[in-house]
């Protein structure tokens, strides 16, 4: 997994390791937790926070509302990676919506900060690859944007694609083995918990 992400960090930031292990460092190392908000339909929040423990830093892509009594944990990228939180659609759909109050109102910028969190196996590769490649040319000066959006189409977040489906009761899951939103893993979320992020993600 982590062979697959180093080709798109060689194709964003060169061959120089140390240089991408320096830049996730100083993500990862300020007193403060960086933390961006993207809103979503119904006065839901995705949250993406850059943890700084010591010695245990990550990334954690958390839902929320303002009526729940706390955030859904979706995904977590570190030392024991935890996903997929999102399908394509609702990446999109959460990139592309528009709401004012969050972090930034792009689209380009939203699907970037999202983009770690994505696991799907039936993303239209020709749509996502000229999607990315156009948000990489907008936001990123990288000298080949289609090699790295095809890259990044092809290895996805840390834990890799997953299968999603859709219940009879419209709830969204997916099959991965690493997924809160498998409900046949031991840790996943229960129905009721599974049935509001599906709401607040719809597409």
């Amino acid at each position: 997994m982590r062979r697959r992400q180093r080709g798109g960090l060689e194709l964003l930031l060169g061959a120089d390791y140390e240089a991408v292990d320096d830049f996730h460092r100083s993500l990862h190392e300020h007193a403060d937790w960086p933390a961006f908000t993207v809103p979503l339909v119904g006065g839901h929040r995705l949250h993406v926070v850059y943890r700084a423990f010591q010695g245990e830093s990550g990334t954690d892509y958390l839902v929320h509302h303002p009526d729940w009594d706390g955030a859904e944990l979706l995904a977590m990228d570190e030392g024991h990676f935890m996903g997929p939180a999102l399908s394509w659609p609702e990446l999109l759909t959460a990139a592309d919506n528009g709401l004012p109050g969050g972090s930034t109102t792009d689209p380009d910028a939203r699907l970037m900060l999202l983009l770690p969190a994505l696991g799907d196996d039936d993303v239209p590769d020709d749509h996502a690859t000229e999607r990315l490649a156009s948000a990489l040319r907008a936001l990123v000066g990288v000298e080949d944007p289609e090699a790295l959006a095809a890259a990044l189409v092809e290895s996805q977040g840390a834990p890799g694609p997953a299968t999603w489906s859709t219940r009879g009761d419209g709830v969204r899951i997916n099959d991965g083995e690493y997924s809160y939103r498998n409900p046949a893993n031991h840790f996943a979320l229960p129905p009721a918990r599974l049935a509001r992020v599906s709401a607040a993600l719809a597409s």
